[in-house]
């Protein structure tokens, strides 16, 4: 798709692997364009997603060299912030595996995803505002929901960088291991919702998505098409024979 992004199809999941590692993978316009083009394919085919990045980094921030000719019709366009909402609006699951640097609009992509898990010299953190600039492609909003006010506000008005164990206790990762087997584990858990039911899978995304003022509406309205669903009729069915046999 993309000199810059290199997709992988597998069995359960796309495997889209960042690859800049010249440039710590920043994210540039072609980068972001690809990622778009990416998005707009599962939006339809709606498989779980995983993002990595090459060379033992997942994404150092935006490019600078382009970010220093933007201007404000720039700004307000959002380049990196709708792309980052596509992200965060895919149906299905999308796991981050950060290993090393993720920085900046790096870090904001991350935040973007469902699920992160991290690697040892996973460096992550929004130090936008020592550029002259603010962290406005999602960090300002979401960041506060993953790890809190408190550490949110310090991090975005400081520019403090956390390492992989304040990461993992802070709940911004939900894992800290070596590269390999942090990819091995965001596979396994592609596979672990692969096996599940990909209504019901999509159902919880968009209640989890939702505004706190939408619950419980949202909820009650996504389990009553459920309910009615022939799949959810055929696993019970399945869970209440196996229990039977047991």
């Amino acid at each position: 798709m993309s000199e810059t992004l290199r997709i992988e199809d597998r069995d359960s999941f796309v495997l889209a692997t960042l690859d800049r590692p010249e440039k710590r993978n920043a994210i540039d316009q072609e980068l972001v364009d690809a990622l778009h083009r990416l998005c707009a394919r599962l939006e339809v085919e709606r498989r779980t997603l995983v993002l990595t990045g090459s060379g033992g980094t997942f994404a150092a921030g935006a490019d600078i060299a382009q970010l220093r000719e933007r201007r404000a019709t720039d700004a307000l366009a959002g380049i990196n912030t709708r792309c980052f909402q596509r992200i965060r609006a895919l149906p299905m699951p999308v796991i981050a595996v950060l290993d090393g640097y993720a920085l900046g609009g790096g870090a904001e992509l991350a935040y973007a995803a469902d699920i992160r898990i991290g690697t040892p010299t996973l460096k992550i953190g929004n130090p936008e505002t020592g550029l002259g600039i603010i962290a406005a492609a999602g960090a300002t909003w979401r960041l506060q929901a993953i790890v809190g006010e408190a550490l949110a506000n310090e991090m975005l008005l400081t520019g403090r960088i956390l390492g992989a164990d304040e990461a993992l206790a802070a709940g911004l990762v939900s894992a800290v291991l070596e590269p390999g087997a942090a990819l091995a584990r965001a596979i396994d858990i592609a596979d672990r919702i692969a096996e599940l039911d990909p209504a019901a899978t999509q159902a919880t995304k968009r209640a989890l998505l939702a505004p706190l003022s939408a619950h419980p509406e949202i909820d009650l309205a996504e389990q009553a098409v459920l309910f009615e669903s022939p799949e959810k009729q055929r696993r019970m069915t399945e869970f209440l024979e196996r229990r039977s046999k047991r």
